[in-house]
């Protein structure tokens, strides 16, 4: 039985979750459609543009996405810290950039004098957008939102666009979160869309190549990688930008070249520091999102946040035990 939204993300679990939205109707969601022969290619730029956009107004990092023709992926970073960083103002004005706001909170903002008791109601509401702008539901409820609306408008039509409520992954540790980059990122070279990762369109790994190409700092809109662990480690992804790129690399050849049984004696340095076996991890990278539902982790994590959660029974167990312990 499918779990409650608030039974996959715990925050004290972790703050990394993978996420992924499909089109319901026939119409693609991007590409183009072999039966009407119509191009929705444009549609690509929509989500890509909406992602950096609310990732300059929420607490919530993205780590890598990839659009594909029916869906989307995305892997998210709740940054639960530099929201409760902000002060009433900074949370009142980002919530303010989505929605309408209120009529107190903008009386508040341009420092007019308030009694009490509306000074109390524009504290609670801006506890409430607090909440809210470091919530991943939100953050995918003003990304498909968005979307559909466009895509409806620009179909002429009316109705649900998209496949139900978001799927999520909660990724528990470095070898989980490793495993779901690589898979994100390695989407359209795994469906024929690309023959390399900087030849994948509408992809984090792209922009992260062609940055480093040109000797230019990380893409702004995506969360950093900022090395291995270490003391006073900043806010990024625990791996080294270059081992990642030379990783994602590998694995696309192998699944490019259909080698799955045959593994190159170079294997890339972050599969030693995280111990991960070579041929698990190209099962992993081509079959993350089918084999895992909900959390994802080395065993000892995985049963640490189960029992956090309050579940009876520890999903995935085996697998994990598997594949990534």
């Amino acid at each position: 039985m499918p779990k409650p939204r608030k039974a996959l993300v715990s925050l004290e679990a972790t703050p990394y979750y993978h996420c992924v939205s499909r089109c319901v109707r026939r119409a693609f969601l991007c590409g183009e459609d072999a039966h009407s022969g119509k191009s929705y290619e444009h549609r690509r730029g929509w989500i890509q543009d909406r992602i950096g956009q609310l990732s300059a107004i929420f607490a919530i990092d993205v780590c890598a996405y990839a659009v594909m023709s029916n869906h989307y992926h995305v892997v998210l970073h709740v940054d639960r810290d530099g929201a409760e960083a902000w002060d009433e103002a900074e949370v009142a004005r980002r919530w303010q950039e989505l929605f309408a706001g209120h009529p107190l909170v903008q009386q508040f903002l341009d420092g007019e004098p308030m009694s009490q008791a509306e000074r109390q109601l524009v504290t609670a509401l801006v506890a409430e957008w607090r909440g809210r702008l470091m919530d991943i539901s939100w953050y995918m409820r003003c990304l498909n939102e968005s979307i559909a609306r466009e895509a409806n408008r620009e179909d002429q039509c009316t109705g649900r666009f998209w496949e139900g409520r978001f799927k999520s992954q909660a990724l528990l540790d470095e070898k989980a979160l490793a495993a779901c980059l690589a898979y994100v990122d390695l989407n359209p070279v795994r469906a024929a869309m690309a023959d390399t990762p900087e030849e994948s369109d509408y992809t984090s790994v792209q922009r992260r190549i062609r940055r480093a190409l040109a000797r230019a700092k990380q893409p702004p809109e995506l969360m950093p990688f900022v090395g291995n662990p270490r003391e006073a480690m900043p806010k990024g992804m625990p791996f080294r930008l270059s081992d990642y790129l030379e990783l994602v690399d590998w694995t696309g050849r192998q699944l490019r070249e259909g080698k799955r049984g045959t593994i190159a004696g170079d294997l890339p340095p972050i599969l030693e520091r995280l111990q991960i076996d070579p041929r698990h991890w190209l099962y992993l990278s081509g079959q993350f999102e089918s084999r895992f539902k909900g959390l994802v982790g080395s065993g000892h994590r995985l049963k640490a946040a189960c029992e956090a959660l309050g579940y009876r029974r520890t999903p995935n167990l085996a697998a994990c035990r598997q594949l990534l312990t």
